[in-house]
Order: structure tokens, then sequence, then C-alpha cells
């Protein structure tokens, strides 16, 4: 079942190591159903050398595992969480990526500093509260889901397609599952771009909410002019 969604969920787990942005084993990319009833993820521990189609897990909403001789990534409950939270996300990236962890082990947002950040993202790059101690000893995975949707209690997760869950790592997504590889890809950018900032300015200014508002609406929404008519 869902063989499509499988190739299209492997190539973004091999996408990751394309750009660089996983270690060892250290990510993951999911991918909901068109009816939104089941989730397509990379087996738990697999190497990237060993990455097929045919070795995706199909799992439901739920966790449960339907299809497939392996288990599901660990971070499962947090992903099939955030599908039935957030209902225009269609795939999730889950890495460890050294720019972005390193703001999310700070416990520190992503500022926008310049208009290479405002054209993906709308605003910081919002960083979750630490999980308490009894939320880890208990349904961790799915308490970090929690955590991430009690962060966008104001936000818009379309806008901000992206997150730091503190003293962990980042997550990202999107409509596709290719799509959230390209947020986590940007989101590495941004964050290298403001840790080399914060080297040359100690306290670097924020950029102008007016330029951050147009660089990001040229590229996104209905009014958007950015690229090619029809693509």
């Amino acid at each position: 079942m869902y063989e499509q969604l499988k190739e299209q969920v492997c190539q973004a787990n091999l996408d990751l190591v394309e750009h660089g942005l996983v270690t060892l084993t250290w990510g993951n990319v999911s991918g909901v159903s068109s009816d939104r009833k089941h989730v397509v993820i990379k087996p738990s521990g697999l190497a990237y050398d060993q990455m097929q189609p045919a070795r995706m897990v199909v799992v439901d909403l739920d966790g449960n595992v339907v299809e497939g001789e392996l288990e599901p990534s660990s971070d499962t409950p947090t992903h099939v969480l955030l599908y039935r939270h957030f209902k225009d996300i269609g795939g999730i990236t889950h890495t460890h990526s050294p720019n972005a962890t390193a703001f999310a082990q700070a416990r520190l947002e992503i500022p926008c500093l310049g208009t290479t950040h405002a054209d993906h993202f709308r605003g910081p790059v919002p960083v979750t509260r630490p999980l308490r101690a009894e939320e880890v000893a208990d349904a961790y995975e799915a308490n970090t889901g929690q955590v991430i949707i009690e962060r966008f209690a104001d936000l818009d997760a379309v806008a901000m397609p992206c997150v730091l869950v503190a003293g962990h790592a980042p997550f990202a997504w999107g409509v596709t599952a290719a799509q959230s590889v390209q947020n986590a890809v940007a989101l590495e950018a941004v964050a290298e771009m403001a840790l080399m900032t914060r080297q040359l300015v100690d306290q670097p200014v924020s950029l102008e909410s007016y330029v951050m508002d147009k660089h990001y609406l040229r590229k996104h929404g209905s009014g958007a002019y950015y690229g090619q008519r029809g693509e």
C-alpha cells in the first residue's frame, strides 16, 4: 500500500544525506497519505545506505504499524501527533543539523536578522519550553509533539513551518515530504547565518517588520509574485 508515498518518503530521507543534514542515523522524514489515515516513515535506526522504498514503515494515526517488517522511527509518536493537529501539513522532517540544533540546545529562537530568513520564515523561528521530568518519563516522544503544539497555540504553522525543541533539535514540515526537507534545509541555512552574524555583532538588530513582511509575502500567499507563473 502507498507505494508512491513510500518512494517519496524514501527519497526525502536520502535527500537529508545529500544536503548534509544528518550524521549517522540522526534524522527521519515521514509523509501522510492523502486520506490522512496513514503515515509512511523511516524505520528506526536504519542506515541511509540501506534505505529502500520497500523498507519504509506504514503506521496509522495512532502510531500502530499496519505494514512493514521493521520498527518505525522512535519519533513516530511525535510525527503522528503533529499530523493529527496540523491539518495542512503532509510531510515532516526531523534532523539534528548542527546550527539549528545549537539554537535548540541554547534554548534560543532564531531571530529574523535579514531578508534571506524572511524569504522563507515569517518571523523568528520559535523554541519550545523544556519538557518536564514526568513528560520525559512517560510518553516522551508524544509529549515532544505536545510541547510543539503548545508553542504554536498563537502561531501559523504554514507561515512558520518549523520549530526548535528545547535541548533537543529541530522539526520542519511542509505540504509534502520533499517540501519538509526543503524547509529543514532553509532552517539550517538561516541558523548558520544567524550564528555568523552574532560573531560579528554581539546584539544584532532584527530585520524591520515591513521588510520582513515584504519579502515573505512576495513569495507566499495570494499576492506572491516571485518565480514563474503556473509553477
